[in-house]
């Protein structure tokens, strides 16, 4: 039997598992002001994540049409910050 450390045994069952995309949420949620810039994290409303693909919700029309055209950006700098290529798609709502 392999031995993991703790870290990695963790990082392997999120791998496996369901709440992943839950997970990975939260994360980019906390690092959104970071990643986006305050103006466009204070008028997000919601960021989840279904099938690979990040859903950013936003009730400011002019924020929407703004996130429609960073959304490759958006995309980079996400899976940058996760260490990852799990995010395929956005979709601004």
């Amino acid at each position: 039997m392999a031995q993991y450390s703790l870290g990695e045994a963790i990082q392997q069952f999120l791998r496996q598992s369901r709440m992943k995309s839950d997970i990975q949420a939260l994360q980019i949620e906390e690092l959104w002001e970071k990643l986006m810039g305050k103006t466009i994290a204070r008028y997000t409303d919601s960021i989840k994540i279904a099938n690979r693909t990040l859903f950013i919700t936003t009730n400011v029309a002019p924020l929407k049409q703004e996130l429609l055209y960073q959304k490759e950006k958006i995309k980079l700098r996400v899976n940058e910050a996760l260490g990852t290529n799990d995010i395929q798609e956005v979709v601004i709502q």
